[in-house]
């Protein structure tokens, strides 16, 4: 299977907070890394970290807009919108970068700025006034 048929599949996977299939890309051995948190690695570490971040947002939508592969390297770029738990949206670009084992990926990098999706929306008075973005 070659990445154009299996990244989708991947995200979807994710879309769906089903880790058991995310996990199913990954090497036993893999690190995975979202944005500026420490690295998970292995299998059982990755699945701590996802379960306690699906769990924190009340779910996400991945646009990947290109997908390039190189040798052992695929690169995602898209944008994804995450649904917060109160109700509220957040939608920002984002990069994935997975270096790859064979057909698994070993290394699973993802480049977002997520910073805003705990953090309080701004104030109406503020939002108006351009204030704060």
């Amino acid at each position: 299977m070659t990445h154009l048929e299996w990244t989708p599949t991947l995200f979807a996977s994710i879309d769906a907070k089903d880790t058991s299939r995310f996990l199913s890309f990954l090497s036993d051995d893999a690190s995975f890394r979202f944005a500026n948190l420490p690295a998970a690695v292995g299998q059982d570490a990755i699945r701590q970290a996802v379960d306690g971040f699906l769990a924190s947002i009340a779910g996400c939508r991945h646009d990947v807009s290109n997908v390039w592969a190189l040798a052992g390297t695929v690169i995602c770029e898209g944008r994804v919108t995450y649904t917060r738990l109160d109700g509220g949206v957040l939608s920002v670009p984002f990069v994935n970068v997975f270096g790859m084992a064979g057909p698994l990926i070993r290394d699973y990098s993802i480049y977002v700025d997520a910073s805003a999706l705990y953090s309080a929306p701004p104030s109406p008075d503020v939002a108006r006034s351009g204030q704060g973005f």
